[in-house]
């Protein structure tokens, strides 16, 4: 069993997280399944967020009385010190423990830090001189915030998306937590969707022995994929390289990651779906893209208002407004039968 350690943490976990923001979708009974599953097959690193509905409720539920067994790490997404305490309880509530494992800051457009005006961290260190947190994190998808946060020394871990559709940044970001001996947890392994074989997100990743990656799982026949890499990891050869070398060739560049952070939309679009959907109808096909209810979403983009909201809170900088635009055509060449996506 391949096994990563998170940084100064001390936290030793197969390499194989368990991200629970996918679980909002099912119901109570089908997520508590999937969750003691994962644990029952030697996953025990759980990932999930108070911004993830009823995520934290639903791994409450999975594992009552066995607090000691698992690492549960949360997020939050406030922007002062009471906005956090008030999180704070909420999550310990609902994931009906004591205290959590990794505390982390969910995306901010700053960096926290001691005596800033926001009391975040300062928050923190209280609530971890409490006993309420055992360690410190932050989660972004900006490079800049990002390197601020392994610079400073605050923090124990970074969550950051990584994948082999990496940069040469996203690389030296990884190599930096692992000089700074800071867990590096990895987001977005599969891109949003995009990338399709597991096997080959598996053996990429491989490759950092301190990066652990966490995947979003709604069905059962996806965790039986990353179970199955417990026994038998996928590992770097010419077939996955070649795959990889393929994918890296049609995705670099600027594509939409899902990540959702433009949202919401003043005009109704479903940005993080429709500003990468020619990607999603190539890669991803689904009957459900093409629906009537799908192609109702993706007509919205005709309302657009130019705001330009989505552009400014895009972390990867994008043009959302002119990728929407772009995505729009594609599609309508689609079902008007004038592109072939098979």
């Amino acid at each position: 069993m391949e096994t990563v350690k998170l940084g100064k943490t001390g936290i030793v976990t197969n390499k194989n997280g368990f991200g629970a923001l996918p679980i909002q979708r099912i119901s109570d009974e089908d997520a508590v399944y999937l969750l003691r599953k994962a644990y029952d097959n030697g996953i025990t690193f759980f990932d999930t967020a108070r911004m993830y509905t009823d995520s934290e409720h639903k791994v409450g539920l999975a594992f009552a009385g066995m607090r000691d067994k698992i690492f549960l790490a949360t997020k939050t997404g406030a922007q002062n010190a009471e906005g956090f305490w008030k999180d704070l309880e909420t999550s310990l509530a609902n994931l009906q423990t004591d205290y959590i494992d990794i505390y982390q800051f969910h995306n901010p457009g700053f960096c926290p830090k001691p005596g800033d005006e926001s009391g975040l961290y300062d928050a923190a260190l209280k609530a971890k001189e409490q006993g309420k947190i055992r360690h410190i994190g932050i989660t972004n998808h900006r490079l800049a915030v990002a390197n601020e946060a392994i610079d400073s020394g605050l923090y124990e871990t970074l969550q950051f998306p990584f994948c082999y559709l990496a940069t040469d940044k996203d690389i030296e970001l990884v190599e930096k937590c692992k000089k700074a001996d800071m867990g590096f947890i990895a987001m977005k392994a599969l891109s949003g969707g995009l990338i399709t074989n597991s096997a080959a997100a598996y053996a990429y990743l491989a490759q950092y022995d301190n990066v652990l990656p966490i995947w979003g799982v709604q069905r059962e026949k996806e965790l039986d994929e990353f179970l199955s890499y417990i026994i038998n990891p996928p590992v770097m050869n010419e077939e996955i390289s070649a795959l990889i070398a393929k994918d890296r060739e049609e995705l670099l560049g600027e594509f939409c990651r899902g990540c959702g952070y433009c949202m919401p939309c003043p005009a109704g679009i479903e940005i993080n779906n429709c500003a990468r959907m020619s990607l999603l109808l190539r890669r991803s096909p689904s009957a459900s893209h093409l629906s009537k209810e799908g192609q109702d979403k993706m007509m919205k983009i005709e309302n657009c208002i130019h705001c330009n909201q989505c552009k400014s809170k895009c972390p990867y900088g994008l043009d959302t407004p002119a990728l929407l635009q772009r995505n729009l055509e594609d599609y309508k060449n689609v079902l008007a039968g004038r592109v072939s996506v098979s």
